[in-house]
């Protein structure tokens, strides 16, 4: 069931080219992530919350406060350039995780964004990656 809401708000997203599914009244920004799988070189998308700084994105690995990190943030590792919409907009990037310094001035911005992540991190005993994509 999860799988065919995200493949919907995937499919909804292109189609209007992010008129829907980039902002949700009252929600945060959402941007599409490609992704190719670490194991199975497969391609995927995978829409997430975002946070603009400067010109880079921040994306949070939080599965929702889960004990593993999710299967996209495995994928980054593995193949870390990539591309993401953010609305119309389609951007190549590069991903790393945030540096412990990157991360203290970073986080708080991502909370402020979507408020659940304070409740993932309290939820889980990894620290959830910062994910910085930076243009290329």
């Amino acid at each position: 069931m999860l799988n065919r809401l995200i493949g919907g708000h995937v499919a909804i997203y292109r189609l209007t080219g992010g008129r829907v599914g980039h902002t949700v009244p009252g929600g945060p920004p959402m941007l599409l992530l490609d992704h190719v799988g670490a194991k199975s070189g497969a391609k995927r998308t995978t829409p997430l919350v975002y946070v603009a700084d400067g010109d880079d994105v921040v994306i949070i690995a939080s599965k929702g406060g889960h004990p593993k990190h999710p299967a996209w943030f495995h994928n980054l590792r593995a193949h870390p350039d990539t591309t993401v919409q953010i609305g119309r907009e389609k951007r190549e990037v590069h991903a790393r995780v945030a540096t412990p310094v990157e991360r203290e001035r970073l986080w708080p911005k991502a909370v402020a964004t979507y408020s659940g992540y304070e409740g993932y991190q309290e939820r889980t005993d990894r620290e959830i990656p910062v994910v910085i994509l930076e243009p290329r």
